[in-house]
C-alpha cells in the first residue's frame, strides 16, 4: 500500500513527518493522513515526496517492484523540472482581458509549460471540505474548460475570480460550489457574456 511505502522510504531517510510536512510546505497532520491511508496526495505531491525521500513516484506509488531509498529517478519529476510560478490573491475582468492582483510571491510547481499557470490563494469556505480558505490552487491558463473540471472562473464585469465545478447543462452553465451550505450560481442566455474562464485547477495544496 502506498501509506507503507511512504512511511518505509520516510523512516529509511531518518525524518520525521514534520520534516517531511515542511518541506513539502503542508500539515504535519497531511502526511499522517497519508501514512495511515486516510487520503492520498495528487500526482505532482507524490512526485515532490518522491524527490525528498530520494526514491521514484512510481516506486511510492507500487508501480515498481520495489522503491529503493538513495536511487533518485528523473521521473520523480514526471520530466519536467521545478519551476517558479506567481501566486495571486484575486482574479478579475474587465475589458475583455484577465487582471491579476495582489502579487503573493512565487511557488514551485513541476510543469511544462510554467509561462501558463498561475497559483491562486483561495478565499471563503464554498470548497469546504476539499479545498480550505488560504489553500493554493494551481491554474493552468484556458479560456475553456470540460464539464465537470475545476476551475476559476469571473463572473461579471466588477466579479472577482471564484474556484468552482464547472457544470454544463443544455444551454446554462452551473458553478457549483462543493459546499453545501452554498447554493449553485446558474448562468444562462445573455448572461453567459460576462463569465470568463481564467483557467483549470490541476492541483491544490493545503495553507502555507
Amino acid at each position: 500500500m502506498f501509506s507503507e511505502r511512504l512511511k518505509q522510504a520516510r523512516k529509511a531517510k531518518q525524518y520525521s513527518q514534520a520534516e517531511v510536512s515542511r518541506l513539502l510546505g503542508v500539515t504535519q497532520q497531511a502526511v499522517g493522513k497519508w501514512e495511515t491511508g486516510r487520503s492520498t496526495p495528487d500526482p505532482q505531491t507524490v512526485a515532490r515526496l518522491a524527490e525528498i525521500l530520494d526514491t521514484t513516484a512510481d516506486g511510492l506509488l507500487g508501480l515498481r517492484q520495489q522503491a529503493v531509498p538513495g536511487a533518485v529517478g528523473r521521473d520523480a519529476f514526471m520530466g519536467y523540472e521545478e519551476c517558479l510560478i506567481p501566486v495571486v490573491g484575486t482574479v478579475r475582468a474587465g475589458y475583455g482581458a484577465l487582471a491579476f492582483e495582489e502579487d503573493y510571491g512565487k511557488e514551485y510547481a513541476s510543469v511544462k509549460d510554467p509561462e501558463n499557470y498561475f497559483y491562486l490563494v483561495v478565499k471563503g469556505d464554498s470548497m469546504e471540505p476539499r479545498i480550505s480558505d488560504g489553500d493554493l490552487a494551481l491554474v493552468r491558463r484556458q479560456t475553456t474548460l470540460d464539464n465537470g473540471d475545476l476551475g476559476v472562473m469571473v463572473y461579471g464585469l466588477d466579479g472577482e475570480g471564484t474556484l468552482k465545478k464547472y457544470i454544463q447543462r443544455g444551454n446554462s452553465v452551473i458553478l457549483h460550489p462543493f459546499n453545501p451550505a452554498y447554493e449553485d450560481l446558474v448562468i444562462k442566455g445573455e448572461e453567459l457574456d460576462h463569465l470568463y474562464i481564467a483557467g483549470k485547477v490541476v492541483e491544490t495544496k493545503a495553507k502555507w
